[in-house]
């Protein structure tokens, strides 16, 4: 599969675009980057690089990893590809033109891959004349660690090549049945978010605490089972069945108490409060490598 298809193309070169770029490579695959931004290169190459040495640490490089090289033009950077993975600014008309453009100037068989975080596919394809060669492949940040891909595509061959693509780098692929926005894991993360604002703007906890609560309770039973599975378990020898039947009014009383915040100026201030407390003077880059090095950490225990 990776011979087959490689090179590919890596349109957008922010923090999604240089954690793909070291994925792709990490498995042996030529990367050819483009980014309407030339001054972002340097800023790509450091990230790259710092992205591979985290799959190093990991011993996910194969001994004849890709190499990276950097096309002038947009034209140059997908006309001879198959595989076109898209990462620039969530902007539904700043990607729409650019698909537009890349259909007219690259193979009737290349796949289009969105790495849209929000969007639909129905939103960003609207002005495609050959939509179904056009998928929607949300990784969860940063894709070189984070084993996640959401897929949905309207073809069920190209759904199954970018199965296959996807599963070739060792990517966790999760298929979504409908377009949904916010695919499936942004769903889940945005709900769970708005009630830890709800709590903190309840005065029931502060920010430091909820994200305690969270990493060293359902957070750490969730990074070896769902939500779902989660729940059968707490039904103890009657599973799922006994839950809803014997607590699932427990849980909907739970559901009731939910809330519904909104972000006033009130509310932020006690986000951003809260953030520089529990960040304590530590940089965003500080933080990202505290953040990854747990993550390698996490990853190595899963393959014991």
């Amino acid at each position: 599969m990776t011979a087959k298809l490689s090179p590919v193309s890596v349109i957008g070169l922010g923090v999604i675009g240089a954690s793909w770029t070291a994925l792709f490579l990490a498995r042996g695959m030529d990367v050819v980057a483009w980014d309407p931004n030339r001054t972002v290169q340097a800023n790509f190459e450091d990230s790259v690089r710092r992205s591979l040495s985290h799959l190093d640490e990991l011993g996910q490089i194969v001994k004849s990893s890709g190499k990276l090289s950097f096309a002038p033009t947009l034209e140059e950077a997908v006309s001879k590809m198959q595989w076109i993975q898209e990462n620039i600014p969530e902007r539904v008309d700043i990607k729409r033109a650019l698909y537009k453009e890349i259909e007219q100037i690259a193979s009737k068989s290349a796949v289009i891959a969105s790495s849209t975080s929000s969007f639909t596919w129905t939103e960003l394809s609207a002005d495609l004349e050959h939509k179904a060669r056009f998928i929607t492949a949300h990784p969860f940040n940063p894709p070189h660690l984070m084993p996640l891909v959401e897929i949905f595509a309207a073809d069920d061959g190209i759904r199954e090549r970018a199965r296959s693509f996807y599963e070739a780098m060792g990517r966790k692929v999760v298929l979504l049945r409908k377009d949904a926005v916010g695919h499936i894991a942004n769903r889940l993360s945005s709900a769970l978010w708005r009630e830890a604002i709800h709590i903190v703007a309840e005065g029931i906890a502060d920010v430091s605490d909820v994200d305690a609560a969270l990493v060293n309770g359902p957070g750490l039973r969730w990074s070896v089972i769902g939500a779902h599975m989660a729940y059968h378990l707490g039904g103890g020898n009657g599973g799922i069945e006994y839950y809803l039947d014997h607590l699932g009014p427990s849980q909907e009383r739970r559901w009731a108490t939910l809330g519904n915040p909104r972000l006033t100026s009130d509310v932020c201030q006690k986000l951003i409060s809260g953030i520089a407390e529990e960040a304590a003077g530590r940089s965003i880059e500080i933080l990202e490598t505290e953040r990854d090095l747990a993550l390698i950490s996490a990853l190595r225990s899963r393959r014991t």
